[in-house]
């Protein structure tokens, strides 16, 4: 064994040990609130002054959330205020979103969508779509790991070639290009925009971009993703060809007798299903249109502020075409037989979500407590105070690569986007507009989706790690998991070089990074 092999082990092995000793997310949480808890009470009375949004000076006192009063307001506030009713029901604008996707996930819509495109793919043009495509099922998880990166294998096999070259672009596009898409108002942009904005007003932070404009929450990244699908999809498609590929063309591999190429052909029920969500994607957004145009149009107030209301209602917009393809689907594909399976569908999508619902009581409420108590607004006062005593003012550029490897490497040891999420931007978008007033929500929120979705497929914190390895191991049963994180290096460094760069120019270029 080469001592590069044996120091790639060592390090795989290190960051297996310690993410082990981390505890889930919601324990941290828990310990948060305990330890917030204790901390007001020790500093309750501190008083210190912060500037807001127009450098208007504002003083806080820290409140000892120990004292009977205090203990009244966590019981009065904890279910309705400071978790159902966080930041105006984000709970509630993730569920319901959640709801249209489940319906299409459930129907085999997102399985038949990627089977049909895969087995039509050009050869000389298969890295760069199977990359892509794995960017654009990022929409429903589940399918681009279980359907589209055992698929890659197959197509690969079938051409003759090392089945893991195909898995890897499939996965880098699956798992690094995870906060790419097309289209907008995803899951994923829904829980980052409205927490973000959650997380600005909590410290009267204004919540718009760099040119002063109010932010949807749900598209305010969405150039910037859309840019990014097409710019990550090269990158991926770039490291396949010249990297990847000359690495595995040559090693040895095996084809399992029970596989075959047609073990994902499209059925007829489903090729039955897609003409007819076809057709009510075509209905659906017709509708969108009435809507938009007719009782969901712009209009200008007695002030002479413009209401979007068609905008301001997105997330139900895309819930509804999600929801009209799933059933369209569903129903000609034989998948839904009556309205109680497309009930189902919602219901088991619900179910899911389980873990989200404690998830976000414990961390909701830990957020309420450091908005009430102070604390948050203190924590926010120290780090952008030490930013700008090393004297990071007056480098933005400096403090979103910073801010983007901190993530990156946070993201190794601790899985799941919405609890980093939920961890990190209350401290980092005041804190980062408070150190620099370039550094909007949108900013950060853009630069924290690059460092989260780049590292993913190199930490073996990852849920989807055991069983990407377990399917390559049918191609290669001595594939270890050091083997297949080193095979995806390449990918994780040029996405987040690339990926870096290119936030920067349109930070630089003052280009909208959403609408």
């Amino acid at each position: 064994m080469s001592q590069s092999q044996v120091s790639q082990k060592g390090l795989i092995a290190l960051i297996e040990r310690v993410g082990k000793h981390i505890p889930d997310p919601v324990i941290i949480f828990i310990w948060f609130f305990i330890g917030a808890l204790l901390l007001s009470a020790v500093m309750g009375g501190l008083q210190f002054e912060t500037f807001g949004s127009e450098g208007e000076p504002m003083q806080w006192q820290i409140k000892d959330m120990l004292a009977a009063e205090n203990v009244v307001w966590l019981f009065d506030n904890a279910i309705l205020n400071n978790w159902l009713g966080f930041g105006g029901g984000v709970l509630g604008v993730i569920l319901i979103v959640m709801l249209g996707v489940g319906v299409a996930e459930h129907s085999g819509l997102f399985g038949a969508i990627l089977k049909k495109i895969s087995r039509s793919l050009p050869e000389k043009w298969l890295p760069l779509l199977l990359v892509f495509i794995g960017i654009m099922s990022s929409i429903a998880t589940d399918a681009g790991y279980l359907v589209l990166i055992p698929l890659a294998g197959l197509l690969y096999a079938g051409l003759g070639k090392n089945p893991l070259i195909g898995m890897a672009a499939a996965f880098a596009g699956v798992s690094a290009g995870f906060s790419a898409n097309l289209i907008p108002a995803t899951p994923i942009d829904v829980i980052m925009g409205v927490n973000a904005q959650v997380f600005a007003k909590a410290q009267n932070i204004p919540f718009v971009n760099a040119n002063g404009e109010p932010l949807t929450p749900a598209t305010m990244n969405y150039y910037f993703i859309l840019v990014s699908t097409f710019v990550l999809a090269a990158v991926g498609s770039w490291v396949t060809l010249k990297v990847v590929s000359p690495r595995l063309a040559q090693k040895p591999f095996v084809i399992p007798e029970e596989l075959t190429i047609t073990d994902f052909d499209l059925s007829s029920q489903e090729r039955r299903g897609l003409r007819a969500a076809g057709i009510g994607l075509v209905l659906a957004l017709l509708a969108l249109w009435g809507l938009a145009t007719g009782p969901l149009a712009d209009y200008n107030t007695g002030d002479g502020q413009v209401v979007k209301p068609f905008i301001n209602n997105i997330i139900l917009m895309i819930t509804f075409v999600f929801l009209v393809v799933g059933v369209a689907f569903g129903v000609a594909s034989g998948k839904f037989r009556s309205m109680m399976d497309v009930v189902s569908a919602m219901v088991k999508q619900m179910d899911t979500m389980g873990y989200i619902l404690v998830l976000t009581f414990f961390c909701y409420n830990f957020l309420g407590l450091l908005s009430y108590s102070g604390l948050g607004a203190y924590i926010t006062y120290l780090g952008a105070s030490s930013l700008v005593a090393l004297g990071l003012q007056s480098y933005p550029i400096l403090l979103l690569v910073g801010f983007v490897l901190v993530t990156g490497v946070i993201n190794i040891f601790v899985g799941g986007l919405t609890s980093k999420w939920m961890l990190l931007g209350p401290i980092f978008i005041p804190m980062l507009y408070m150190v620099n007033s370039e550094m909007t929500p949108d900013l950060v929120a853009a630069a924290f989706r690059v460092a989260d979705s780049a590292t993913n497929i190199i930490t073996p914190m990852m849920s989807y790690a055991g069983i990407i390895l377990a399917f390559m191991r049918k191609y290669n049963p001595q594939l270890t998991f050091g083997e297949m994180i080193a095979m995806m290096v390449p990918y994780s460094l040029a996405f987040m070089v690339v990926w870096i760069a290119l936030l920067i120019g349109f930070f630089t270029l003052d280009i909208p990074l959403g609408f």
